[in-house]
């Protein structure tokens, strides 16, 4: 599956911003998906993960309770919702997709995101304070 991750832009402190993540090329409702980011010199870290269903939602720490994940598999689009951003927000994001991750064991950290089966080119958030 190819995916397209769109929606990036410059916004200040405390607004708000909704990623989509096209995918095309194979059936999306059998993949489940995920959002990731990477700063400059940071190393890429998990955002956020939705099942193929729209069920099994898990976020980091850093933005449970001001991003929302979801997805419409009619429209093979998956979304990533960013309210109250702030100047750490600021990063290239990335859409993944799967056919075997649990995103539990992502958050747990016992596994290695890096492998996941595909992932779309980024989408740069800005934040300015």
């Amino acid at each position: 599956v190819q995916l397209q991750a769109s929606g990036g832009g410059l916004v200040q402190a405390g607004g708000s911003l909704r990623l989509s993540c096209a995918a095309s090329g194979r059936t999306f409702s059998n993949y489940a998906m995920g959002w990731f980011r990477q700063a400059p010199g940071k190393e890429r870290e998990f955002v956020a993960g939705i099942g193929r269903s729209g069920g099994g939602i898990y976020y980091a720490d850093s933005v449970n309770g001001r991003f929302t994940i979801s997805r419409e598999n009619a429209k093979n689009t998956g979304y990533l919702q960013m309210n109250s951003l702030k100047p750490e927000d600021t990063a290239v994001y990335y859409c993944a997709a799967d056919t075997r991750v649990s995103w539990s064991t992502v958050v747990r950290g016992t596994w290695d995101f890096h492998g996941l089966d595909y992932w779309g080119k980024g989408t740069q958030v800005t934040v300015s304070s």
